[in-house]
């Protein structure tokens, strides 16, 4: 059996196996962008402490110095804990795709499950520095996101009701400073425009995760 890394993924490779298309338009998409979420003004605060240090380092910092520095305090302030859900981390996830095994370890996902990740899986990220970035981000979140779909078809939730796989599977990357949000239904996917930590920008991005968290605590709901 072939063996394909997340790490080794592209978008052309993945329309190409795959059969993957891209659409310019997702109405799921678009709801999800536009979805509201209160932001706090002490979330306010926060955000603009977070961004100073983005705005000061992004041009040099690595991956784990953008994680630390950045994305995670901005995951962290979006709370992704839920009662049948969590966010987690470099954590293997594998599956056979049209006769190809894909595995890898998503930069951070968010699945059902509390102390280890379960099915049904939800969301993928991955970050990539601002100069240079290795690989492409884009494939290596998308090919999790079909790893994702996979699983929640494949085997379902022994623990809950019965999984519908025409439920999306939702994604975001992250070059440095620029965050687009992605969404995978079937064999289509579509990826937002950019929206810049740096700017204003940031307030929209953290509002998108607000309304991902609440998407994901819908789909969870008894």
């Amino acid at each position: 059996m072939e063996l394909k890394a997340f790490t080794d993924c592209t978008l052309d490779y993945l329309e190409q196996t795959f059969g993957l298309i891209p659409t310019l338009d997702n109405s799921l998409l678009d709801d999800w962008l536009v979805r509201p979420a209160d932001i706090s003004d002490f979330e306010r605060q926060e955000l603009l402490s977070f961004q100073e240090p983005l705005i000061l380092n992004v041009l040099h910092w690595n991956e784990q110095e953008l994680s630390l520095g950045f994305i995670g305090p901005m995951l962290t302030l979006a709370r992704f804990t839920g009662p049948h859900f969590n966010l987690f981390a470099n954590r293997l996830i594998k599956a056979v795709v049209n006769g190809i095994e894909l595995f890898g370890k998503p930069d951070a996902f968010i699945a059902s499950g509390f102390r280890a990740p379960r099915i049904p899986f939800f969301a993928f990220t991955e970050f990539k520095k601002d100069i240079d970035p290795s690989g492409d981000p884009a494939g290596q979140s998308l090919a999790a996101m079909l790893v994702g779909q996979t699983l929640n078809r494949n085997e379902g939730d022994a623990a809950s009701r019965p999984i519908d796989p025409n439920l999306p599977i939702y994604g975001c990357y992250v070059n440095g400073r620029d965050w687009n949000f992605m969404i995978l239904t079937g064999r289509t996917y579509c990826i937002s425009a950019d929206y810049s930590a740096r700017t204003d920008d940031i307030f929209d991005i953290f509002r998108i995760l607000k309304a991902l968290k609440q998407i994901v605590t819908e789909r969870t709901a008894a």
